[in-house]
């Protein structure tokens, strides 16, 4: 299903993202260097996607998917994005953030159809959060309008 991807209310690009039935899967390195492979985990998982964490709105989801990531030990939370692994830790650093951040190369937003390939956003991924049961997706939201933040409470609802 095709969605517009709008910043301030002007839509700037349109992506078709995968939303439903089996989760693509992905392997994608950690800040780390370490790989983290999407089927090999074995709780729920909730993806946190976002275009650039160096950004107001991309950060605010950072952090308060963190504090529930802190409250929540019966769920992974990967936060992925294509910065570099570098700029990653470097927020990680300065914000005081440990938690699970995946640098994606352009296979993750592929995969999932979440790559904007027009308008100021070209090449970066679509804000947007899933929850994966099973391996198959029971829960998607692609954030329309680029500089909101997720429904936190819809997605963590999901999960339960």
């Amino acid at each position: 299903m095709t969605q517009e991807i709008k910043i301030n209310g002007e839509k700037v690009a349109t992506i078709n993202p995968v939303t439903q039935g089996k989760a693509p899967d992905f392997t994608l390195p950690d800040l780390s260097g370490s790989s983290v492979t999407l089927s090999k985990l074995t709780k729920p998982v909730l993806l946190s996607i976002f275009p650039d964490i160096n950004t107001s709105t991309c950060s605010l989801q950072t952090k308060h998917f963190n504090l529930e990531a802190s409250e929540h030990q019966d769920i992974d939370f990967l936060s992925i994005s294509n910065n570099t692994a570098d700029e990653q830790r470097n927020w990680c650093a300065a914000e005081d953030i440990d938690m699970t951040i995946l640098s994606d190369n352009g296979d993750f937003a592929k995969a999932y159809g979440l790559l904007i390939n027009e308008g100021p956003l070209t090449g970066r991924l679509a804000r947007s959060v899933f929850v994966i049961k099973n391996g198959e997706i029971i829960y998607s939201e692609i954030v329309n309008e680029i500089t909101a933040e997720p429904n936190y409470s819809k997605a963590l609802a999901a999960i339960k």
